[in-house]
């Protein structure tokens, strides 16, 4: 192929987007990655004019953020052709799970996503274009907490600072194209369940907020009593609106493994219940978190579900899909994950 479908030369800022996508979606390298969307962010700042100039010129690398790759691929790009290696990774893309083909349409948002704010790569603005991009009606930014200081947590006034850019976020993509179709970005935070089950943010700034995911992320191994009370105490909360990736478990991947942290899973599921909390279904392969049997309690207790991402790149935002097989295999009845519901019904659950 040497033109896009439209006869048009390719955008070489949409193909440097495209392929960190495709990247991230299959885990690739984080350095790699980064070098795309790099990239990409510098030729955003020059001219198309000049930017042909230099690719003629052998000059592109003389742009900061530029290197060889890329400049390469920005080359082809400018002679009219899609460059060979984002079709290799449009060939290998395929789905990312087998099944969810009724589910993931279905899913409108996602209730759990993170920036550069804390431990994403990617700033709040390329995660909202990205979601707008694959269809979604909503994202929720859900930036770590305070404690959680190896994922850079938000003090409360970087998420004041935070809730300013969100605000925006949605103001421009509500004025400058039709292409976001009433797209809304959501107020959230991924907020830590501390060990006496309180949460890692105050009350008042945890009132400002759409959707709250409350996650333990620290003495996963505590003993099973203990830990009980801790998510039992989160799901009693009134603001905790989602219980996140609940056993904590790893079960592939560069961080390598790790067991489920033990609770009596019938008693935090019938908090869950009761307080109308959804469990998440967290949707990142190295977590598939909860475990198939868990699920199955949850949804014999009534609980809600929320099928997430828990992206930290763009293209994650796509795992999507292995949580929307899973649901789907697992028999959760559509109406019973909040995030196929339209985003005012959505809100009315969250804020009630």
């Amino acid at each position: 192929m040497t033109t896009t479908e439209d006869g048009q030369a390719p955008d070489p800022v949409a193909v440097l987007r495209r392929i960190a996508f495709l990247l991230e979606r299959r885990l690739g390298d984080t350095y790699r990655i980064k070098a795309y969307r790099t990239a990409a962010a510098a030729l955003l700042r020059v001219e198309a004019d000049e930017v042909r100039t230099r690719a003629a010129a052998g000059t592109l690398r003389e742009l900061a953020g530029v290197g060889a790759k890329t400049a390469a691929i920005v080359g082809e790009c400018v002679a009219g052709r899609v460059p060979g290696y984002l079709t290799e990774l449009e060939a290998s893309a395929g789905p990312l799970a087998e099944g969810g083909e009724t589910y993931r349409p279905a899913l409108r948002g996602d209730l759990h996503s993170h920036s550069d704010w804390s431990d994403g790569g990617s700033p709040i603005e390329e995660m909202a274009m990205t979601a707008v991009e694959l269809g979604h009606e909503y994202l929720v930014l859900t930036d770590h907490s305070p404690r959680l200081r190896v994922a850079n947590g938000l003090s409360s006034a970087r998420l004041v600072q935070q809730l300013e850019v969100v605000a925006a976020v949605n103001q421009h993509l509500g004025s400058s194209s039709a292409a976001s179709g009433g797209f809304r970005l959501l107020r959230g935070i991924e907020v830590d369940i501390l060990e006496d089950g309180t949460l890692d943010q105050t009350e008042r700034m945890l009132g400002r907020l759409d959707v709250v995911v409350a996650s333990v992320h620290s003495k996963l191994r505590m003993d099973a009593p203990a830990m009980t009370r801790r998510m039992a105490a989160a799901a009693r909360h009134p603001e905790t609106n989602v219980l996140g990736h609940c056993t904590g478990r790893l079960i592939t991947g560069g961080r390598g493994t790790r067991p489920p942290s033990t609770f009596d899973a019938e008693a935090v599921f019938a908090a869950c219940a009761e307080h109308d909390v959804a469990v998440e279904i967290n949707s990142r392969p190295e977590r598939c978190d909860p475990p198939d049997d868990l699920i199955g309690l949850a949804l014999a207790a009534g609980c809600l579900f929320s099928v997430d991402s828990d992206a930290h790149a763009p293209g994650q935002l796509d795992f999507l899909g292995y949580g929307a097989a899973r649901a789907e295999r697992l028999g959760v009845p559509l109406d019973r994950i909040v995030n196929s519901w339209p985003v005012d019904r959505l809100l009315a659950w969250a804020e009630g």
